[in-house]
């Protein structure tokens, strides 16, 4: 039994978790603990992500389309899970009211949300937003909460912790592989947002006068094309290696390592600047992230959009 602080923020993807980081990190701060339990969904990957992350007591799982926490029975068993760690205070980063009825429910007694809607008849405290709020980037509506709760955010933008066994495990990755190092992120969630092996390839080819080594970056997804990529590479006689089968937490390190990043709009664009890697976003089919001043976007012509229009 934990007794104490949960934030709800079920948003599903990793680079959803990674935008919040400042917000967790605030709300640990503020508590005698310095610790929150995060509820989120599997997708995120959070228990390897956060597990280096002080500022996290743990991980729960919320599972959900399909889940063992849908529907009106889904939403009891919810309550009763969370009723069994006796939380005392739940922050709900989302507009739903689902998970604040949750909190109630469980029993804790304070709780904390945007306050749009029903939600509000299940909140105890007076922080929230007005209506015309509810169009606010999920991050914007988080800042303004803590704000007018009184919680103090000690961080600009997202820093997510590495732990030692990670990076000794990147390390061994990229043994021998000259500096400076470029990855290539060439994982995506939506087809649309992908630029393609031979861009990659081309990029790789531009860059090599300026770069000791490439480390393509991909998930198990991307297996054959993140060989293809690194085939390519090495065919121009760069030094590259390709990693599609990484936890997320030895992936944060392998970026860390890095000299720079660039990538499709995807999680793992998030987690290369919140380990401090510069990393440059290619955006042709999606808005361009502003939450990190280490993430520089490129954008196609304007009136030639789409991923094709970027150019290595």
């Amino acid at each position: 039994m934990s007794g104490g602080v949960l934030v709800i923020q079920p948003l599903p993807g990793i680079g959803d978790m990674v935008w919040h980081l400042p917000h967790l990190h605030a709300l640990a701060a503020a508590v005698p603990e310095g610790k929150v339990w995060v509820l989120t969904k599997p997708r995120s990957q959070a228990d390897r992500l956060l597990a280096a992350d002080p500022a996290v007591a743990g991980v729960l799982w919320l599972e959900r389309n399909p889940g063992r926490h849908d529907g009106l029975r889904g939403l009891l068993r919810l309550a009763r899970e969370l009723r069994a760690r006796r939380f005392r205070e739940a922050w709900v980063l989302h507009t739903s009211a689902r998970y604040a009825l949750a909190a109630r429910l469980a029993g804790i007694p304070r709780r904390f949300g945007f306050g749009f809607g029903a939600q509000r008849l299940w909140l105890s405290g007076s922080a929230r937003l007005g209506p015309a709020e509810r169009r606010l980037h999920p991050l914007e509506k988080a800042d303004r909460l803590l704000e007018r709760a009184g919680i103090a955010r000690h961080e600009e933008e997202p820093v997510l912790p590495v732990a030692a066994a990670a990076r000794a495990a990147a390390a061994r990755r990229i043994a021998g592989l000259p500096r400076p190092l470029v990855a290539l992120g060439v994982g995506t969630s939506e087809p649309y947002k992908q630029w393609g092996a031979e861009r990659f390839v081309e990029l790789a080819a531009r860059l090599r006068g300026r770069a000791g080594s490439f480390v393509v970056i991909g998930g198990p997804a991307e297996a054959e094309l993140a060989a293809r990529v690194a085939q390519g590479i090495a065919a121009q006689g760069a030094n590259v290696r390709a990693v599609h089968d990484a936890p997320i937490d030895q992936v944060a390190a392998l970026l860390e390592a890095c000299d720079l990043y660039v990538g499709n709009d995807t999680g793992v664009l998030n987690v290369a600047a919140a380990v401090g890697t510069h990393a440059v976003g290619l955006f042709g089919a999606s808005p361009p992230l502003r939450h990190s001043r280490r993430i520089h976007a490129v954008l196609p012509d304007p009136s030639d959009g789409g991923m094709s229009a970027i150019a290595p």
